[in-house]
């Protein structure tokens, strides 16, 4: 058994999970299971985007291990996955008594402590996380961030990103971190700059390369832009990342043949990348190609519904008043994410579905029809949105956005769904009522420059318990607003179960 659970989990590491699960379901299954092979079914599970199945596994383990730190840290971790941040960390505190006290259950419960909603203890929680392991970029990179959305100190956040490199951290993690917090505080040629000078010493790697080509062309230096994104070429030509950048900079070029070629290129290697459909749409529309009718074909694909009354509510405007109450309360941080697109708000960040408020539990159970309905009415095909149709679904992932006076979307799609999704929760009425579509949802501009230039072909005027359910793939973003208001959703994403 022993060199069979060596080889699952040396396809875990090679990032093959589908495999791996193949190898550790009938191991894990059995009555007598390991707490190795355990711990390596809900690993692939995990791998695989099935959380609540690797938790089956994971409580398993902890009732036939009790005594195992190990075995309650792997079930805190599956827990805060889920959203579940108090059984989190309960769990993490249980692998605390038992002896373990290493960087990563330190991690684990700083996470646990965000979804709580205890800051303070989540800021502890990542320092004694740094001080086990200070060269640790990703625990650095989350800290970072941590630090800039709470309390909007970019020195702060970069100086713990500066702690870790001097600690023996990986480089580019941490350059790629600091220009993401650069970007988010409004500094983009900053950003830039850092990219471009790590570019120079690092040319051997691609992801460098590509984030410092993008860093360029999104501060309108084009000509940078493309000599590192060839450049990334010459190392990987037929990464399917490094097609889709050489896409984005051939559009902005006004080149849009030569990015449809990449971004079909890219869709012959990984034909699922939601990221190649997306710019491929863009180039189709630009060149005037029938790929792009097919892509967004919005009256089939865009779905609005009205959301029900849930059981227990007597309107739905009482149901949507205590949904807002319960996600005001979880909107703690006075700055948006390095890492997303909203400008000029706030955003969750862990999983909604873990929440065990009523309302908000309320709301997904309501969702299900909707989003049954959207699916069916799509029905079947050889498109790369139907023909991933299963009739079943599962929620990947789930977060709640608040909007500032001033706040939008940047325009963006999202790479790991297959459907997804804006409801709002509360609307901005004044800014609505105006004749320039201020705070509606607007489909099908990209975010970036483009010759030609590609406007907005689509928008929905939002609502209070209105649901909007879309393709991944497609451009969707907010257009700003400035009355003295707040707009407040929760977006989500279902990928086929």
């Amino acid at each position: 058994m022993a060199g069979t659970l060596d080889q699952a989990k040396a396809l875990l590491d090679a990032g093959r999970a589908a495999e791996a699960l193949a190898i550790t379901a009938p191991l894990a299954e059995a009555p007598d299971a390991t707490h190795r092979a355990l711990a390596l079914h809900s690993t692939a599970l995990k791998g695989l985007g099935r959380r609540e199945e690797a938790l089956a596994f994971d409580r398993r383990a902890v009732a036939g291990f009790p005594a195992s730190g190990v075995a309650w840290h792997n079930l805190g971790a599956t827990l805060g996955d889920l959203g579940r941040g108090a059984e989190s960390a309960q769990a993490i505190e249980r692998a605390f008594a038992l002896g373990l006290d290493g960087a990563q259950s330190w991690g684990v419960l700083a996470r646990a402590r965000l979804a709580t909603g205890e800051l303070d203890a989540a800021e502890e929680a990542y320092r004694q996380a740094l001080r086990r392991a200070p060269g640790h970029a990703a625990t650095a990179a989350e800290y970072a961030n941590i630090v800039w959305m709470r309390h909007g100190d970019l020195a702060a956040a970069d100086a713990i990103l500066d702690r870790c490199a001097h600690a023996g951290g990986e480089p580019p993690p941490l350059l790629l971190a600091k220009a993401k917090l650069y970007a988010a505080a409004g500094e983009q040629g900053r950003a830039a700059d850092l990219l471009a000078r790590a570019a120079e010493r690092l040319p051997d790697d691609t992801f460098i390369l590509m984030a410092a080509a993008q860093a360029a062309l999104e501060s309108d230096r084009l000509d940078e832009a493309e000599r590192l994104a060839l450049a990334a070429e010459r190392q990987r030509p037929d990464h399917p990342g490094v097609l889709n950048q050489l896409a984005i900079v051939a559009l902005a070029q006004g080149r849009p043949d030569l990015a449809l070629a990449k971004a079909r290129r890219g869709l012959e290697i990984a034909p699922e990348n939601q990221s190649l459909w997306g710019w491929a749409a863009t180039a189709a529309r630009a060149v005037g190609d029938p790929l792009h009718a097919e892509l967004y074909d919005y009256d089939a694909m865009v779905g609005v519904y009205e959301l029900p009354t849930p059981d227990g509510w007597t309107s739905r405007a009482a149901f949507l008043a205590d949904l807002a109450e319960a996600l005001k309360a979880m909107h703690l941080y006075r700055e948006h994410p390095s890492n997303q697109s909203l400008l000029h708000g706030s955003q969750t960040m862990h999983l909604l579905t873990g929440s065990d408020d009523p309302a908000i539990q309320a709301f997904f159970r309501a969702l299900d029809a909707p989003i049954r309905e959207h699916i069916a009415k799509l029905g079947t095909g050889t498109d790369p949105l139907r023909r991933r149709a299963t009739g079943d679904y599962r929620i990947q992932g789930a977060w709640s956005v608040r909007l500032r006076p001033g706040g939008f979307h940047k325009d963006h799609f999202h790479p790991e769904g297959w459907l997804s999704s804006a409801f709002y929760v509360e609307t901005p009425d004044q800014a609505l009522a105006g004749e320039d579509r201020a705070g509606w949802i607007r489909f099908g501009q990209p975010p970036f420059r483009t010759e030609p230039a590609l406007p907005p072909e689509r928008w929905v005027k939002p609502q209070p318990g209105r649901l909007v359910l879309f393709p991944s793939y497609m451009w969707h973003g907010t257009e700003p607003f400035t009355t003295d208001e707040r707009r407040m959703t929760i977006a989500f994403d279902v990928v086929p179960a």
